[in-house]
């Protein structure tokens, strides 16, 4: 049997009833069982591209910028000790520079 090609999704795909959830109990891997508006909001976390903004109004800029391999092996052991990203500590990082000039 030949192999069949998924469909192209995109954001404006719009998605049927394929499966009744008031009628069939449906159940996702926590064992939480999907309604109606469990897939509602699946679906619109779902449709949202990217991170969230850090500032309202619109995208976050970003900056790159490079740094020793050593470095980077602390900054990643740090946030990790911390429950925080990279990006959460060069923030604190910068901003804590800025304060101080």
């Amino acid at each position: 049997m030949p192999k069949r090609t998924p469909p192209k999704v995109s954001l404006e795909t719009p998605f049927g009833p394929d499966v009744d959830l008031d009628r069939e109990v449906r159940r996702d891997q926590q064992g939480r069982r999907i309604t109606r508006a469990y897939a509602d909001r699946v679906i619109a976390a779902a449709r949202k591209p990217g991170r969230p903004a850090l500032a309202e109004g619109g995208p976050s800029p970003a900056i790159a910028f490079r740094l020793p391999s050593e470095l980077r092996r602390r900054v990643e052991a740090l946030a990790t000790k911390e429950g925080k990203t990279v990006s959460q500590l060069a923030r604190e990082a910068l901003e804590s520079r800025l304060e101080a000039s």
